[in-house]
């Protein structure tokens, strides 16, 4: 079928509605016009504020002009998905210095090709509608500027935390986009709605954000627990408390997350009870139990060493237990070298508590 063909119109309007259908919350159209992102993201790059990650210099412009990555690309289609679990007692594993505080996002099932799933269906449905046409599904796999292409479509706007926000929606959501070669009309974007507010500046453990709308990653939890390969640097450890995969705080801080909905998907659902569990308890895990336990989960990105390395990193934080000290003595040789370092460092702190 032709373009000319083709009302886009009432296109754009059937696929909000088979959006919906695929368990996305919202979706939007953005063109392909990011040069205000694009100047944004080198000031970012030249300050260093990504640290270990290359790769978001590593493609030039292709994260900022969508056609340069899928060629022919005019419009984007964004698509958002709820993911807060409930029930998981966010505030009260945070305040409890044994529990492991795990990033909610992580829980469940990993939801990359979930979401990548849902888009590529919805891709297939349109087609199945006009005809074939050019289109790629992404899922924070890609150089994408995806933050930047919700809100040129109406997702909502960029928080001074630099995470996207939606007045009946919060934060607490996964984002999806399709490129695609046809001319849709695109979202009416929202007005930010920040105004005074700096909770999520004030709150910051590692003080990250070190301005509205400015990101320093090398001091981020969820850098140093995820991206971060090697050590965490020692000044920032005391900061990271309990958080041992990711950080939610400015989240939590965020009035409008009063608004948030709970997910609908089982997969964001937590697994192997990994909302509630201790410290001690999770640094206890073999490999094997660690690969076994964590299947099918973003927690496995990092694997097994990182892992260790974060934990001991709490179980430092932890009030003094003979428990603790016994569990990393236990395991000091028997580990990867760079969880070996955190674990010396964990047992100097439960030493000086204990004094």
């Amino acid at each position: 079928m032709s373009d000319s063909a083709v009302d886009f119109v009432a296109l754009a309007e059937q696929i909000q509605r088979w959006g919906a259908e695929l368990g996305f919350q919202q979706i939007g159209v953005a063109d392909v016009d990011l040069g205000e992102h694009e100047s944004h993201l080198q000031r970012w790059l030249e300050q260093r504020f990504h640290g270990e990650m290359d790769y978001m210099a590593r493609h030039g412009s292709k994260r900022s002009r969508p056609a340069e990555l899928q060629p022919g690309t005019v419009r984007v289609i964004t698509a958002r998905m709820d993911y807060l679990p409930p029930d998981t007692q966010i505030i009260e594993v945070l305040t409890d210095p044994q529990q492991a505080f795990i990033s909610r996002y992580a829980l469940g099932r990993d939801y990359h090709k979930l979401i990548r799933k849902r888009l590529t269906q919805l891709g297939e449905r349109i087609a199945q509608a006009i005809g074939p046409f050019g289109y790629r599904a992404f899922v924070d796999s890609a150089p994408v500027l995806e933050k930047a292409l919700a809100e040129k479509s109406g997702l909502g706007w960029i928080g001074k935390h630099t995470l996207l926000l939606d007045r009946r929606a919060g934060s607490w959501f996964f984002l999806g986009e399709i490129y695609t070669d046809l001319p849709l009309p695109v979202s009416a974007p929202v007005s930010s709605h920040c105004g005074s507010c700096s909770a999520c500046i004030d709150i910051c453990p590692t003080a990250a954000i070190v301005a509205p709308y400015q990101l320093d990653a090398r001091k981020c939890i969820s850098y140093l627990t995820i991206e971060l390969h090697g050590p965490i640097p020692e000044e920032l450890r005391k900061p990271m408390g309990n958080r041992v995969f990711g950080c939610d705080d400015c989240q939590l801080v965020c009035p409008w997350n009063r608004f948030a909905s709970m997910t609908k998907e089982a997969d964001f659902l937590p697994r192997h009870q990994l909302e509630n569990r201790s410290l001690l308890e999770l640094f206890l895990w073999d490999e094997e139990t660690y690969l076994r336990n964590t299947e099918g989960s973003a927690i496995r990105r990092i694997g097994y060493a990182r892992w260790l390395r974060n934990l001991a990193v709490g179980l430092g934080n932890a009030p003094f237990s003979d428990n603790i000290v016994q569990a990393l003595q236990a395991r000091l040789q028997q580990v990867p070298e760079l969880a070996q370092e955190h674990i010396q460092w964990a047992l100097q702190q439960q030493a000086l508590k204990r004094s």
